[in-house]
């Protein structure tokens, strides 16, 4: 399947389902040759970041945001091809949703106050300098700003 195709999905869909085909899609873009580990703090940082509202207020909003994620940084042509990946980055995803809608006390992080991350093989960022949350496998995640839920 095309990556055109699945966010168009995504615009048809129910909020809720929508944000997590686009969370799937950009844990199966950014890192489905990662560990688990490092696909669930993929998912993680586009959560925080969804919570936050600088990026949007839907998870699809915070990935398809110029220039954040994979959706916006490869071609729409691009294939999600691999079908054990894609299965892979599905139950990552919706883990990820599952233990992000708990209360923060109880959540499980894998990268505490990462807003960003970089695989510096191929994306050299200006805020590479920022505080390093952690390394896993070939992406480095950063806190490059406190991101704080937005009130209700």
């Amino acid at each position: 399947m095309k990556l055109a195709w699945i966010l168009w999905l995504a615009s048809v869909l129910p909020p809720q389902t929508a944000d997590s085909l686009c969370l799937s899609t950009t844990v199966y873009l950014e890192a489905r040759d990662q560990s688990v580990r490092g696909q669930r703090a993929v998912a993680e940082v586009a959560l925080r970041r969804r919570d936050s509202g600088l990026w949007g207020d839907t998870v699809c909003d915070v990935v398809t945001a110029e220039k954040q994620f994979a959706p916006t940084l490869v071609s729409p042509r691009t294939r999600l091809s691999n079908a054990e990946a894609w299965a892979e980055a599905v139950t990552i995803a919706l883990e990820a949703q599952r233990n992000w809608a708990l209360p923060p006390d109880q959540r499980e992080e894998v990268v505490p106050g990462a807003s960003h991350f970089a695989a510096h093989s191929i994306a050299r960022p200006s805020w590479r300098n920022a505080y390093r949350v952690a390394v896993i496998g070939d992406h480095t995640f950063y806190a490059v700003q406190p991101l704080t839920p937005r009130r209700s």
